[in-house]
This record gives structure tokens, C-alpha cells and sequence, in this order.
């Protein structure tokens, strides 16, 4: 492949081709059943060329295509074990490689955005990649001050090839509905659809990626790289090596399965609450586990501590703008959850429009239904495992069940669409890590109104801001016992 295909026509092609190989293979396993295999031998050769032709397609056509893939990457611990294993080592691919571009693309992309002398700013350049992903790639590099930097260079007709892959990929998104058991795709492809514009701003990726790392610089737990250079399709910063967490999660050791999974915790909650913003793409080719720093230590292999491995994080051209951090009433619906106020919650969740106006529900049957996936906040540590998730995921994609039926009538506000699609993406991968996470230490230090002494705390505040108000009203004339409230 010369470049990214960026001719609609034959991007629509090749997508459309999956939802027909699909039903080819479908046939292709009867025939088979039919000449004497067993079932299940028959249903894992479907699975497995149905994974590599997926994986085959969103990874050439890169673009929305494997962005799709990345983002239903990290469910597949959900998936039953008998299907999970064709599809986790070809959704796992995702997270990491894409075929590359051609040397030369890449040369002319620098010299249009950089200038012809583009390799002046650089001691050295590897034309090799690094990384290739749904948008751009990663050439490892060495800055002309001498620093190691990473350089993410977009792909020509990236944004084309994006809305019109996830338009596509929108029209046959219920048969990729068995990747997914209990989610409904076609908001995940909408939602993605949604923030294509910034995907593509490197200039806001920059901004996002500088913001978090000033916040981090010192932080004993998270490393962020630093902005080098940035341009219009080009993006420079510093590069961190360290184990990536798709490795962790296929290799790791149970120590350095823990310590991720602490950090990946430790870094949703807090991010929101340091910078006002919240890292959105939680995919594990985004995070690296890092040895201790050397002044702080020996490594592992060394002898020191694992408990000091840190998480690097990288790509932030996808997050959501929470100036005040975490909407407070998730922290006030988990505690009056885990309280057992059934009637608290329920007014909550209808207040936020979790529940429309227009549908009645049992308080205690919301309540019923939120419990066993709020398990993890319940205890001191949890384990975060395959079959806990598998378990969640066959209760609500269960049309007999209780669960089911109730989880169609909720609704997700839009305020809350990318809140809830990172959430699930970080539970998902900390069940992949299998790791064993003190998740309510997080949730008590980064959540606000999770402890119910930020709850007293929060309604001060209230009433001393209804105190100016109604001072500020009483001044500017308006009546008495209307108080105009921020």
C-alpha cells in the first residue's frame, strides 16, 4: 500500500466487504458441519478468519475504520472465552501497529509542514516507524538540541477517510454487534463521528498534551512528555520508552499487573480533577509502564521496588473539557448507592436526565441494577478480571433479564456520552490487566461527592452563593425571595 486510501469508493468497498464475508463465512461453516466437522471446531476456523479479515481491513484503511477497532479493542474481555481468543489477538494489533506509509509520504508531509529544510531540526530521523495508528504514524527521532523526541505525522486525506469510514461503518454496525455483547455500537461510531475535528487539531492535542504535562511534571506516578514543536499535521514531543501495556497485559507479572491497573485508576479520576481535562482514549497502546527513575532507585531486574513503576501516557488528541473536573452528582449517586438510598439516586439520575421525564421506574429496581456493576467501589480492592466483566455484560445483554429490559429504558445524557465511554474503556482494560486495584482510594481522593464530607462542604458553598445572590438581587432590584442564583 502506497498511501491511505482516500478515494471514497474504494474505502466503501472494502468496508462493505466485511458484512459480506461474514455471511460467506456463515455458509462456508455449514458446508462444513454438514461434511462431518463438529460445531465447535467449525465455529473457532469462522471466528478466526472472521478476525483476521477484520483485522486485515480496519488496519490498512487505518482512518475510522481501525479507530473503531481500537475503541472496541479494549471490550473484548467481555466477549464469552469460547469467542474471545480469535478476536483479542487481532483487536489487540489494533492498539499497537498498522501497516506503515511509504518513507517518502512522510518526507513530503514534514516538507509541506515544516519547510523543505525540515531535516535541519533533526540530528536524527528513523523513516522506519515506530508506531503506526488510525490517523498518523510515530518516527522515533533525535531533536537538534539532542533530546529524543517522538514525531506523529497525520496522514494525507485523514479526515476524508474518517467521516466516510465511520459513516459507512454506522450503516452495518449492529452485525459488529457480537464484539461488543450489551453495547450498542452505533453511539460509539456517532460519538467518534462527533470529534473527528479535534482528532485532527494537532494544535489542540498539542495544548491538551502540554496542560496535562505541565500539571504532571513532578508527579511521582504519571510521566507526560513534553511538547517539542507542533504544526499543522505534525507533532513532536519528547519520547518515553517502557513496557507497553499490551504487553503488561499479555506478559506481565502480577506486581506490574496491579501497579498498572492502580495507575490507569489513579490517572482517570485525578486527570479531571488537576487539569480540566479527561484523558479519552484508554485504548493500551496509549499507556507505558516505566522502571523508577534512576535517581529514585534501582529497576526491577535491579532488585527495587516494583510499587515504583510509573505510567507514561501518551496521545491526548481525543479528551473531554471538564473545567470543574468530574461532574459532581457521579460521586453523589455512587455514595447514595453504596448507602442503599435507592429513592436519592433515583431522583439523580432523573434530575441529570438519566431518566427521561416521560418514564416512570422502580427506584429499588435502578437500584438493583447498578449494584453489581458498582461492585468494585463496594470493597477495599478489587480484582478486576475477564469473568467479572463477562458476567456484567451477559446480565444486561440479556433480553429475558431484568437488567436488559431496564438498561433500554435509561438514558445517556450527552454531557455525559464520553464520560461513560472512558469509564467503560478503563474497566475494560483493567480487566484485561486482571489486576487487583484499591479503586476506592482513587474515587476518595479525585471524585468529588463521593465522601459525604465533600457533600457538607459543597452545600456551604451552596448556601453562601445563594447568600451573594440574593444580596446581588436585593441591590439590582429584584424582588425578594427570588434570589438569582450562578
Amino acid at each position: 500500500m502506497s498511501d491511505l486510501p482516500r478515494k471514497a469508493v474504494t474505502r466503501t468497498a472494502k468496508l462493505a466487504a466485511l458484512p459480506l464475508g461474514f455471511a460467506g463465512r456463515a455458509t462456508w461453516g455449514l458446508g462444513k458441519r454438514i461434511g462431518g466437522k463438529s460445531a465447535e471446531l467449525v465455529a473457532r476456523e469462522v471466528q478466526q478468519r472472521t478476525a483476521d479479515q477484520l483485522f486485515k481491513t480496519l488496519g490498512e484503511l487505518k482512518g475510522g475504520a481501525m479507530k473503531l477497532g481500537q475503541a472496541l479493542s479494549v471490550f473484548e474481555s467481555a466477549l464469552p472465552e469460547e469467542i474471545a481468543g480469535p478476536y483479542r489477538a487481532a483487536l489487540t494489533k489494533l492498539q499497537e501497529a498498522a501497516p506503515p506509509l511509504p518513507a517518502r509520504t512522510v518526507h513530503g508531509v514534514l516538507a509541506e509542514r515544516i519547510g523543505e529544510d525540515w531535516r535541519e531540526y533533526f540530528l536524527e530521523f528513523e523513516d522506519t516507524p515506530a508506531a503506526a495508528a488510525s490517523i498518523g504514524q510515530v518516527h522515533r527521532a533525535v531533536w537538534h538540541d539532542g533530546r529524543e523526541v517522538a514525531v506523529k505525522v497525520q496522514y494525507p486525506g485523514a479526515g476524508e477517510a474518517l467521516l466516510s469510514d465511520l459513516t459507512q461503518l454506522s450503516r452495518f454496525a449492529r452485525l459488529l454487534g457480537p464484539l461488543v455483547p450489551g453495547m450498542d455500537i452505533k453511539p460509539v461510531i456517532k460519538e467518534l463521528r462527533d470529534r473527528v475535528s479535534e482528532e485532527l487539531d494537532y494544535e489542540l492535542e498539542a495544548q491538551a498534551q502540554q496542560e496535562h504535562a505541565a500539571e504532571f511534571e513532578d508527579d511521582p506516578d504519571v510521566v507526560i512528555p513534553q511538547v517539542v514543536h507542533q504544526s499543522d499535521q505534525v507533532l513532536v514531543t519528547e519520547w518515553i520508552d517502557g513496557i507497553p501495556l499490551s504487553e503488561v497485559i499479555a506478559e506481565g507479572t502480577a506486581e506490574q499487573r496491579d501497579r498498572a491497573g492502580q495507575l490507569l485508576a489513579r490517572f482517570l479520576f485525578s486527570g479531571p480533577a488537576r487539569t480540566g481535562l479527561l484523558h479519552a482514549d484508554p485504548h493500551p497502546g496509549n499507556f507505558r509502564l516505566l522502571p523508577p527513575a534512576e535517581e529514585e532507585g534501582q529497576t526491577e531486574e535491579d532488585g527495587g521496588p516494583v510499587g515504583s513503576w510509573r505510567l507514561g501516557v501518551l496521545d491526548f488528541g481525543t479528551v473531554d473539557r471538564l473545567p470543574g473536573g468530574l461532574p459532581r452528582n457521579i460521586g453523589d449517586s455512587l455514595r447514595l448507592a453504596l448507602e442503599g438510598d435507592a429513592a436519592g439516586v433515583y431522583g439523580l439520575l432523573r434530575a441529570e436526565g438519566f431518566v427521561k421525564e416521560s418514564i416512570d421506574l422502580d427506584p429499588d429496581a435502578v437500584l438493583d441494577y447498578l449494584l453489581p456493576i458498582i461492585e468494585p467501589t463496594q470493597v477495599e480492592e478489587f480484582t478486576f478480571s475477564r469473568g467479572w466483566i463477562r458476567e456484567q455484560a451477559a446480565r444486561i445483554a440479556d433480553p429475558r433479564s431484568p437488567a436488559h429490559q431496564l438498561g433500554r429504558q435509561l438514558n445517556l445524557p450527552p454531557s455525559y456520552v464520553l464520560i461513560h465511554r472512558v469509564t467503560l474503556s478503563t474497566i475494560g482494560v483493567l480487566c484485561q490487566l486482571g489486576a487487583t486495584v484499591r479503586l476506592r482510594d482513587e474515587l476518595e481522593a479525585w471524585l468529588p461527592g463521593f465522601l459525604a464530607e465533600d457533600t457538607e462542604t459543597a452545600d456551604a458553598e451552596t448556601v453562601d452563593a445563594a447568600a451573594e445572590g440574593t444580596e446581588y438581587a436585593e441591590e439590582e432590584g429584584e424582588p425578594e425571595g427570588e434570589p438569582v442564583q450562578a
